[in-house]
């Protein structure tokens, strides 16, 4: 029979094998997704859409309507992208991979922050481009510039920011972002910018996107959605927006691969856009379990936790145990009932696990307390 795509090959599976629900006897560590519900306004204007009949195509790039909700939001943060050049995609996901097919040639090089969402590589290989893995300072998660400028070669295209950053919790100050810029201009790189966790910042200084900054708005690929900051990730909504030049692409290449997203998604989409409260009371809540979650990790025998800043993620050093992550992952599950996530499965993330504390304070109690108690018993 013919070949698959010879690409795939070198495609991993992310956090897929640990991700794997157990039993109800284990705490989880391990899901990325928020432990509430949908605001109820959001269901009942898809409901309404729905009763309205509102279930054939529609403008491809996303209503006129919503576009602008988005362009509006985004303002919020400072940043400036006309509702025509916003266009809605089928999760976030989908957005990012839209971003680089508009950007992208095979062979071309792009620079990931280390550990970085292993989606990343996927996608970037599944295209024919190159991931270069490029670690972080591991005493804060935020970027290593001299390690940066080592990493660029005459492929390199384009680096990829995500901050609040998911697997590390790093929030990126304002001053970096504004390095960050000036080093894509330097090298003549695309930025793209992975805002999905920017309403969940614990940071005074909260999200910064890199077009605020002189030679940054020409360069950056803004990329957000809906599944985080609003408890949407089974509604499979994103936007990707940004210079003309690389939307009128994504145009191009959403018409070809999704038409668009659920038109009774759409108003759903705008009237979360409008909330705040509900917002505001989700990023209160994970911001509290996070200093919970952090005072109770750090007192751990053997691990090393630097403090997370946003997202709803910690990042624990775990090589003081003796173990490398994937042993300790593993004996955590069998031995003390607590699902986490081996760093290892990201590169430039060995000797560190990821845990979510997207989860009830009465788990993120319960789980911790079952660590200390197993640790402590070597």
């Amino acid at each position: 029979m013919p070949e698959v795509n010879k690409n795939i090959k070198d495609v991993g599976t992310g956090f897929a094998s640990f991700l794997s629900p157990p039993g109800p006897e284990v705490v989880r560590f391990t899901v990325g997704q928020p432990d509430f519900d949908t605001p109820e306004a959001v269901v009942q204007s898809a409901k309404d859409s729905l009763d309205r009949g509102e279930t054939v195509y529609t403008r491809t790039q996303g209503s006129v309507e919503l576009c602008t909700a988005v362009s509006n939001h985004l303002k919020r943060h400072k940043i400036s992208i006309p509702a025509e050049d916003i266009v809605i995609s089928p999760g976030c996901k989908q957005a990012i991979l839209y971003g680089m097919m508009a950007t992208l040639d095979p062979g071309d090089e792009v620079l990931l922050l280390a550990p970085a969402w292993p989606s990343y590589d996927g996608m970037l290989k599944l295209l024919g481009a190159v991931p270069i893995h490029v670690p972080v300072n591991r005493e804060n998660y935020h970027p290593d510039f001299t390690a940066l400028e080592k990493a660029v070669t005459g492929k390199t295209k384009a680096i990829i920011v995500n901050s609040p950053n998911n697997p590390t919790g790093a929030v990126y100050e304002p001053k970096e972002v504004e390095m960050l810029v000036k080093f894509a201009e330097k090298h003549d790189l695309w930025i793209i910018d992975d805002m999905i966790y920017a309403t969940l910042v614990w940071e005074e200084y909260g999200y910064t996107s890199p077009s605020v900054y002189e030679g940054g708005k020409d360069r950056t690929i803004t990329i957000g959605g809906w599944s985080k900051g609003w408890a949407m990730t089974g509604w499979r909504l994103g936007w990707v927006g940004g210079p003309s030049e690389v939307i009128d692409a994504v145009k191009k290449i959403n018409a070809s691969a999704a038409t668009h997203v659920a038109t009774f998604l759409m108003p759903a989409a705008v009237t979360a856009l409008s909330l705040e409260e509900e917002t505001k009371n989700m990023a209160a809540s994970f911001r509290q379990r996070r200093d919970v979650i952090h005072e109770l990790l750090d007192a751990l025998p053997g691990l090393s936790v630097p403090k997370p800043e946003g997202a709803f993620y910690a990042l624990c050093d775990v090589t003081g145990t003796g173990m490398d992550d994937v042993e300790f992952a593993t004996r955590a599950l069998q031995e003390a009932q607590v699902q986490l996530i081996p760093g290892s499965l990201m590169q430039g993330g060995e000797g560190l696990v990821r845990i979510s504390y997207a989860t009830s304070m009465e788990n993120i109690e319960e789980g911790v307390k079952r660590l200390r108690n197993w640790l402590s018993s070597f």
